[in-house]
């Protein structure tokens, strides 16, 4: 960590405002924000799903939407930015300040290969030959831990796990050497060793580039080891703002105080049949308008015990290959496991482990290559898609991208009227109101159903994911890391919520996360896996 000068900072943000105006009238996405970075400097910004802090790293390089109205001034070296020309702007773009965004999957071209990706920002801002930016990429690639970067180089992001996503993006951001880097939630998909690899990574670049980090993340241990400086935001303005050490141990605002009582990673994790977390409420005072912040833990249930049944899945000798340049790779190799009705089993591991082909080939989203998934007795792995069909009702899946995952060109309505349709509720009625009554059990406002994915925080889309995988009433849901993208609030909030729709519908889970303290809170029992297999019972935990 650097201490702050007094000399010209890097980067001077001055009373910035982004609004938006549509159908619905303008909303202030940030309000009046001011802040500076010296180099070599890391500044965290945090604050709940919905706080503007993304809007704002977005508009440091002038990449929001179009109909972004953007007001104050962002220096740069001591030139505004927000004045340049836009031809201007895209040079400094990658060059200058460069970005890593939150979601891999939707910012990497699905068209392309990731060794064409990286090699176009080499070509077009150092001029670089195709064969120069091939070498300089497979050296990025091997930078960032990309294993075999010299088979990766050649591979689609769709053959990546999450997090070898994630690592493609920084290599990219990175490729310049840009003197401004903003992370946008870079390790959000990153097992807690791959997540410091990259931190020591970016650590490594800022020290020896004397790059400014800006860091957006919802991750207080992160923030708390590795930056500097830390801005706290809620609803588009900062709150409060200090050196790291200070606003941990003695944090001015309720709002940050309520931060901090409710990360899973700020003492013991308690299950969540002992008690839930706590989760945020904002009041507001009738006369002044005053907002407050406290904590509110919901109350534990008596928890059923499910009879002792026959397993709700068997899964047997799974095993799931790839065909690749090299021959065939087994992204999952001889699986076995059981989930009971009512149970929820966690999946662990490190980034490319195969947690995330194992779910999708338990769904039957990619074929199985050998062994059995059984579902009450009937085995998934053998039937025909047309035989499936009418069964899939009982198993659904809540995705780790729930932005990727909706039709952006779709209302929330007809995105859960598409489901009802296709497995035969035919009745217009009856389907809106079940949609509604999801849309209220999962906390979300009335008029959700007319808008369109856009107009949602992560943490509201990540409900709409979850409305949808239980209208059709399953047994069964996997959930592929629903809650790694969300901040401490919000991911208390889905937690708590996932718990308790588990007990009022009896479901059982598949629950895969990278983040061991959720795991311990909301699994009953935890499998580990490691190169396509599981690990024994013993060593889940260290998976």
């Amino acid at each position: 960590m650097t201490a702050q000068t007094t000399a010209r900072p890097l980067l001077a943000v001055e009373n910035l405002n982004v609004r938006f105006t549509g159908a619905r009238g303008t909303h202030h996405a940030v309000k009046d924000l001011s802040f500076r970075l010296d180099r070599g400097q890391t500044l965290a910004v945090v604050g709940e799903s919905g706080s503007g802090k993304s809007t704002a790293a977005l508009a440091l390089l002038r990449l929001t939407a179009s109909d972004a109205a953007i007001g104050g001034r962002i220096l740069f070296e001591g030139h505004d930015l927000l004045a340049l020309p836009l031809d201007a702007m895209r040079q400094r773009r990658g060059r200058d300040v460069s970005m890593i965004f939150q979601e891999p999957m939707t910012s990497l071209n699905p068209v392309h290969t990731v060794g064409r990706q990286i090699g176009e920002v080499l070509r077009l801002h150092e001029g670089l030959s195709a064969a120069a930016a091939r070498r300089r990429t497979l050296d990025l690639l091997d930078l960032v831990r990309i294993p075999e970067p010299g088979r990766r180089i050649d591979v689609h992001p769709h053959q990546l796990s999450g997090g070898q996503r994630q690592r493609v993006m920084i290599a990219m951001a990175v490729a310049c050497q840009p003197r401004l880097l903003v992370a946008d939630e870079p390790t959000t998909a990153l097992d807690v060793a791959t997540q410091k690899q990259i931190l020591d990574l970016l650590d490594g670049l800022r020290r020896d580039l004397s790059m400014a980090l800006l860091l957006v993340t919802h991750d207080l241990g992160v923030v708390k080891d590795r930056a500097d400086h830390v801005l706290v935001m809620h609803d588009g303005a900062k709150l409060e703002e200090g050196d790291t050490a200070t606003l941990f141990e003695r944090p001015r605002h309720a709002y940050t105080r309520c931060l901090l009582a409710a990360s899973l990673h700020n003492g013991d994790t308690p299950h969540c049949s002992e008690r839930r977390l706590p989760e945020i409420r904002i009041g507001r005072d009738a006369v002044t308008g005053t907002r407050s912040f406290t904590l509110e833990v919901p109350p534990v249930h008596p928890r059923r015990t499910p009879p002792q049944t026959e397993p709700l899945l068997s899964v047997r000798d799974l095993r799931t290959d790839y065909r690749t340049a090299d021959g065939l790779m087994s992204a999952v190799d001889g699986v076995s496991f059981d989930i009971a009705p009512g149970e929820t089993v966690g999946l662990v591991g490190q980034s490319g482990c195969g947690k995330s082909t194992l779910a999708k080939t338990v769904m039957r989203l990619v074929p199985a290559s050998g062994g059995r998934i059984l579902l009450d007795g009937t085995d998934l792995a053998q039937l025909p898609e047309r035989a499936l069909k009418p069964g899939r009702r009982r198993f659904q899946m809540v995705f780790q991208d729930p932005y990727g995952s909706l039709n952006p060109r779709h209302t929330v309505q007809d995105s859960l009227d598409a489901a009802l349709i296709v497995h035969g509720v035919r009745e217009r009625g009856e389907r809106a109101v079940r949609i509604k009554a999801m849309l209220d059990r999962v906390g979300l406002p009335a008029d959700s159903a007319q808008r369109y994915p856009n107009e949602f925080s992560g943490g509201q889309r990540q409900r709409i994911g979850i409305a949808r995988a239980l209208l059709l009433k399953p047994s069964l849901v996997v959930c592929d890391e629903p809650v790694s993208a969300l901040d401490v609030s919000v991911q208390a909030q889905i937690l708590n919520l996932l718990v308790e729709l588990k007990e009022e519908f009896n479901l059982a889970y598949l629950f895969i996360s990278h983040d061991l303290a959720v795991v311990r809170h909301i699994a009953d029992r935890v499998l580990g896996m490691k190169a396509g297999r599981l690990l024994a019972p013993e060593n889940a935990l260290g998976g």
